[in-house]
C-alpha cells in the first residue's frame, strides 16, 4: 500500500498510529516511557498550544534540539497544526541558526536549552541581538515566538509546560479540523541542505512525497511492528527524522532516540531496551565492533542494520553477519533534495553489492549517470515522485539544481552497473587532477580502508609544483598499531594506480564529521592550509 494513499498526510499518520498501536510503547527517552496513545495526546496537545499561538497553516516553524521526546513531540504537533517543519542542525552555532531561521521566515522556534556544555538559547541571543523588529529576537522580525524545551527561558520566550497550557483552551475538534485540512500535496517541512559546500538552501518536500518515500523504505528494509529502534541519525536530517521517526509510525516501531552517538551510552541502550534496528553511518557500527567491553553487553536482539556512505568496507558488512549475526545489512543512497531516498540494496543481495554499492533505484524512480565515458564514472541524476518542489524562494538555485529534461543534478559522481546498483565514487566538488587524471577521493578512502591498521580514513588534494594537485590522506589507526606514513604509502604503491596515491598521510585521533556522520573536507583542506580546527591530532 503506497503511503501517500493510504494516510494522505503527516498528521493523519499521527492519529492513525494511535489507533492501530494505542498501549505499544512509541518512544522511550530516559525515563520517560509513552504508548502511542499517549503520544497521540501529546502531539494533538503541542498541535493546539501552535493554534492558540497563532501559528496557522503554511507558517514555518523550527526545530533546534536535539534526539529527545520534546522534539518528537513539538515537531509533530506543529506540522498537525498544518505548519511546515524546518529543523535545525543541532552543531549550528548562533549566527548559523539564525541564517536558516531567517532564509525559511520561521514563525516559531522550539529550542533546546544547553546541550554539548552549550546553551543554544544564549548563543541565539548573542548573534541576533541588533535588529529593528521588536519580538523576542530584534534581527528575526519574522520569528514571534521562541518555546524553550526546559523548565526555565528568558523574560521574552516562553518555557515547554507554559507553551502547552496556552492551548488547553483550543477545542480538540478544532485541532482535527486543522490536521484534517492539511492537503498531500502541502510542503510539510523543508530541509535545509548541511552547507558543507556552501550556504545552506532549504530543500521543500511534500507530505506525499515523505509518506509514499519512507512506505517504500519500511517494506525494502523490512521494518515491522514490535521493532525496537535505537535512532542515533539526528532528527534535524532526512535520515533521523523520517527513515527513523516517520517509519516507526507507520510500522508501530519503538523508538528509543539517542542525542549524541556514544559507544558506550549506544551498547547499553541496545542490551536494555533490547534494540532490534540500528541505522546510522558505518563509523558507529565500526566502534559497535571494535568496542573492548562489547562481549559484555547483550547484543543479540539486533537484527537490522542500514548504513550508507561513499565508503562501506566489505569487512564491516561481513563482521555485522558474522561476529553479531545481524541477518539485514543493506545500504542505501540519498540526499536531502530527493527526500532523502534514491537507491537501496534489497534483503538477500550478497555482501560484495551491499558493500561496494548503494543499490538499485527505489520503486518508481530514475537514476542516470550521465558521462562523456560510457563506462567511466559520471554525475548521478535522479527523477522521481519524492524530488523536492525546489529550494525554498531560490528560483535560481533550483533551476541550477535541474536539468532541461527534469533530471536533478546530485553533484555526486558514480557509476551504474548492468543490474542497475548505483556506486557513488564521490562528490563532483572532491574531486582533484592529479597530472590530467582524475583522482575521486572516496575510490582511493575505499582502497586505504583495506589496510589492516587502517580504522578510518579521508583523502583531499592538495597543490603540487609538478603534478598540479595530489592526494593527502588523514588516517586514524587501529588501537595498538604502529603503522607510518611511509609504511601505508609503500602499501598504496602496491595496491592502486600511481596517480592515486597519497604523497602524504598525517595520522590523526579523529576525523572531523557533522551530525550527520558526513566527514567535512572543509575543515581537513583548512588543516592543509595551516587552518586545522576541529581536527585533533594523534
Amino acid at each position: 500500500m503506497r503511503g501517500d494513499l493510504e494516510w494522505g498526510s503527516i498528521p493523519a499518520l499521527v492519529r492513525s498510529a494511535a489507533e492501530r498501536y494505542g498501549d505499544r510503547e512509541a518512544v522511550v527517552d530516559g525515563r520517560t516511557r509513552i504508548s502511542y496513545t499517549e503520544l497521540g495526546e501529546r502531539v494533538e496537545r503541542a498541535a493546539a498550544a501552535c493554534m492558540a499561538s497563532g501559528v496557522r497553516a503554511g507558517d514555518r516553524v523550527a526545530v533546534w534540539a536535539p534526539n529527545t521526546v520534546d522534539w518528537i513531540v513539538s515537531a509533530l504537533g506543529a506540522v498537525t497544526a498544518g505548519a511546515v517543519l524546518v529543523p535545525l542542525n543541532t552543531r549550528f552555532k548562533g549566527a548559523e541558526a539564525a541564517y536558516v531561521l531567517e532564509q525559511s521566515r520561521a514563525r516559531m522556534l522550539f529550542v533546546t536549552g544547553t546541550f554539548l556544555g552549550t546553551s543554544y538559547v544564549a548563543s541565539l541571543r548573542r548573534a541576533t541581538a541588533k535588529g529593528p523588529g521588536t519580538g523576542p529576537l530584534p534581527s528575526l522580525p519574522h520569528l514571534e515566538e521562541v518555546v524553550v524545551l526546559a523548565d526555565d527561558a528568558p523574560d521574552t520566550f516562553r518555557t515547554w509546560k507554559d507553551f502547552l497550557a496556552g492551548g488547553e483552551h483550543i477545542p480538540a475538534a478544532a485541532v482535527r479540523e486543522r490536521a484534517d485540512a492539511v492537503a498531500t500535496d502541502d510542503p510539510s517541512d523543508i530541509i535545509f541542505t548541511s552547507g558543507t559546500t556552501g550556504r545552506p538552501k532549504g530543500a521543500v518536500i511534500t507530505h506525499a512525497q515523505t509518506l509514499r518515500g519512507y512506505g517504500i523504505w519500511c517494506d525494502l528494509a523490512g521494518l515491522r511492528e514490535g521493532d525496537r529502534y535505537l535512532i542515533v541519525n539526528p532528527f534535524f536530517h532526512t535520515f533521523g527524522y523520517k527513515a527513523g521517526v516517520i517509519a516507526c509510525l507507520m510500522r508501530g516501531a519503538t523508538m528509543v532516540p539517542q542525542p549524541v552517538f556514544n559507544v558506550d551510552t549506544a551498547l547499553a541502550n541496545i542490551a536494555a531496551e533490547r534494540i532490534s534496528v540500528l541505522p546510522g553511518p558505518p563509523t558507529l557500527h565500526q566502534s559497535l565492533l571494535d568496542h573492548p567491553a562489547r562481549d559484555q553487553h547483550d547484543l543479540s536482539a539486533l537484527r537490522l542494520v542500514v548504513t550508507g556512505a561513499a565508503v562501506v568496507p566489505l569487512r564491516l558488512v561481513e563482521r555485522l553477519r558474522g561476529e553479531l549475526h545481524i541477518s539485514t545489512v543493506l545500504t542505501a543512497y540519498g540526499l536531502s533534495e530527493a527526500s532523502g531516498i534514491v537507491t537501496m540494496c534489497r534483503r538477500g543481495d550478497e555482501a560484495e553489492v551491499i558493500a561496494s554499492t548503494s543499490g538499485r533505484a527505489i520503486p518508481d524512480t530514475e537514476v542516470r549517470v550521465v558521462s562523456a565515458d560510457p563506462d567511466g564514472p559520471g554525475e548521478v541524476q535522479v527523477r522521481g515522485f519524492h524530488v523536492m518542489q525546489g529550494y525554498f524562494e531560490a528560483p535560481e538555485e533550483t533551476a541550477e539544481a535541474f536539468t532541461e529534461d527534469g533530471w536533478l543534478r546530485t553533484g555526486d559522481v558514480g557509476v551504474l552497473d548492468a543490474a542497475g546498483n548505483l556506486r557513488i565514487t564521490d562528490r563532483i566538488k572532491d574531486m582533484f587532477i592529479v597530472g590530467g587524471f582524475n583522482a575521486y577521493p572516496a575510490e582511493i578512502e575505499q582502497l586505504l580502508g583495506l589496510h589492516p591498521d587502517v580504522a578510518d580514513v579521508a583523502v583531499i588534494g592538495v597543490p603540487d609544483g609538478r603534478l598540479g594537485e595530489v592526494g593527502k590522506a588523514y588516517a586514524v589507526r587501529r588501537p595498538g598499531s604502529t603503522l607510518t606514513s611511509d609504511d601505508l604509502i609503500a602499501w598504496a604503491r602496491r595496491e592502486m594506480a600511481n596517480y592515486k596515491v597519497p604523497r602524504a598521510v598525517e595520522f590523526v585521533a579523529e576525523l572531523p564529521r557533522n551530525a550527520s556522520g558526513k566527514v567535512l573536507k572543509t575543515v581537513l583542506r583548512g588543516r592543509g592550509r595551516g587552518r586545522g580546527q576541529g581536527l585533533r591530532a594523534e
